[in-house]
């Protein structure tokens, strides 16, 4: 969300109609030192204000009471619409579909409403994606139905327009506010070489990090369970056997460190090649994630559910080759884009004797049960079934993404001979990318030239004027929140979206 607003911020101050004196960030927590010179330095002739307000962050890490937390997060929200109503002011939020702040959701949107103050919900996440332990932590007064979180995170008003940063969620939130939704896919920067010795210098401060000149393979991402980092793990020892996994960011919530520590541990006593959370503590001396990206052999993303996939285009800006998962939700889009991704794959299958096929069944029928036990009857009567315990107690071969990751990491404890030997022929595409990875030959893809009336910046400033300019057409009924979000809800609990790492 933060490359979004950095990226955006500037063009959309440029496009903008009339002039924009003042941009207000709004946040739970201050941004670093560096990135605010540096957005800044993007605005010449803006006032950049910055208003911190913790009641803005994370309800379920903060420690106040609900009255407590309630006050704060109407005093700040106040404080804005006062600061809002010097001048004419739009609201850019991101994230409240996320639900982590339904408190916060509510009172903006509420204020905007009755103010008249134009609001763009920009959605990147969903609190109902395998979230739904959110749903369990925000049960607090006037938040503990569907229709409720419903009316805070996808209201209907006027005054109110809905992002999405992918087709297949704008398809549903135009169905239903018709044209105060739309698709606003992320402004990606142009591809930029990045100088060869800049490239060497971030080569050899892998080598040191790693004390080792091993090929590295390089997962950009944050340690979350979502990233599906053991599968990325065992295709990087299949594939490349020499290579190092590296993935570059730190946890970005207290829910993920039991998996980041349990997939560390593993690695440590198995000595895979595995280094998590390079980049986790920032130096001078780091590395950007450009660099990185320019410096390692390939680029691997393997996660479960993404809204847009951005790490698939800084593997082709960064001109390495990519090993990918094909996410159904994006991939159509990429294509639109005009991208096409030589190394990519729908799922890794895994024979059964890998792992204790019969205590990984038990393990996954009881977390099923107590992950749908959190949910409204409504919303549990839609769930699917899970590929482990989908057609009898027989062992058969499933997809890796499917298990826990006990099971995962039982796979992975396997010599991994052994697990290819009895991978192969249920994965034959592997044994090409194999060879070519030997022979340094794995397949880059170019950057398209279409790509630049998606994702340029001046596209996005112009698809985000058109969004919020008056349009004649069908005003969204009271209802459309509701009903949008029962559309979602059917399709994010077929069976093709449930992974047993997000049942927490």
């Amino acid at each position: 969300m933060r490359r979004v607003i950095e990226l955006a911020t500037p063009h959309l101050v440029s496009h903008w109609p009339e002039a924009i004196r003042t941009v207000v960030l709004a946040t739970g927590e201050a941004p670093e030192a560096a990135w605010l010179r540096r957005f800044r330095k993007e605005l010449p002739g803006v006032r950049v204000q910055v208003v911190v307000q913790p009641s803005f962050g994370y309800r379920s890490e903060m420690k106040e009471t609900g009255s407590v937390w309630k006050r704060r997060v109407e005093e700040g929200i106040s404080a804005l619409v006062r600061l809002s109503m010097r001048e004419d002011c739009l609201v850019w939020a991101h994230n409240l579909g996320l639900g982590r702040n339904l408190e916060l959701a509510h009172k903006l949107t509420q204020a905007c409403h009755s103010g008249g103050i134009p609001l763009v919900a920009h959605h990147h996440d969903w609190w109902f994606e395998n979230r739904w332990h959110h749903f369990t932590a925000n049960r607090s007064p006037g938040f503990q139905t569907l229709p409720a979180v419903a009316n805070a995170v996808l209201p209907a008003s006027p005054y109110i327009y809905h992002a999405a940063i992918n087709r297949a969620d704008a398809v549903v939130l135009r169905r239903h506010f018709h044209n105060q939704a739309d698709w606003l896919p992320n402004p990606v920067m142009p591809p930029a070489r990045v100088p060869a010795r800049r490239v060497a210098a971030a080569r050899a401060w892998l080598q040191r990090q790693l004390n080792d000149k091993a090929p590295v393979w390089l997962l950009p991402c944050r340690l979350l369970r979502r990233k599906n980092i053991g599968e990325a793990l065992l295709l990087t020892r299949w594939l490349r056997p020499q290579a190092w996994l590296v993935t570059t960011g730190d946890c970005s919530s207290t829910e993920e460190t039991t998996y980041a520590r349990t997939l560390a541990d593993a690695a440590r006593k198995g000595r895979w090649r595995l280094r998590l959370g390079v980049l986790r503590d920032r130096e001078t001396t780091s590395p950007s994630v450009p660099e990185l990206l320019a410096a390692c052999e390939a680029v691997m993303f393997t996660s479960l559910q993404e809204g847009f996939g951005l790490p698939y285009l800084e593997a082709v800006a960064a001109r390495r080759p990519l090993v990918a998962r094909e996410l159904p939700n994006i991939a159509p889009d990429l294509a639109e884009f005009g991208f096409a991704f030589p190394q990519s794959y729908r799922e890794v299958y895994v024979a059964p004797e890998l792992f204790d096929w019969r205590s990984e069944r038990e393990r996954q029928a009881r977390r099923f049960a107590q992950w749908i036990r959190v949910m409204p009857d409504a919303a549990a009567r839609l769930a699917g079934k899970p590929a482990v315990l989908a057609g009898g107690k027989k062992p058969r071969p499933v997809p890796f993404s499917r298990l826990t990751l006990a099971a995962q990491l039982e796979v992975l404890a396997q010599p991994i001979e052994r697990s290819w030997e009895r991978c192969l022929p249920l994965n034959p595409f592997l044994e090409r990318w194999r060879q070519r990875a030997a022979a340094g030959d794995l397949e880059t893809a170019p950057w398209p030239p279409r790509a630049e009336s998606w994702l340029s910046g001046h596209a996005y400033a112009q698809r985000f004027l058109s969004l919020v300019s008056p349009r004649r057409g069908e005003v969204p009924e009271p209802g459309a929140g509701q009903a949008a979000q029962a559309e979602f809800l059917r399709r994010k609990l077929h069976a093709d979206y449930l992974y047993p790492l997000l049942w927490s």
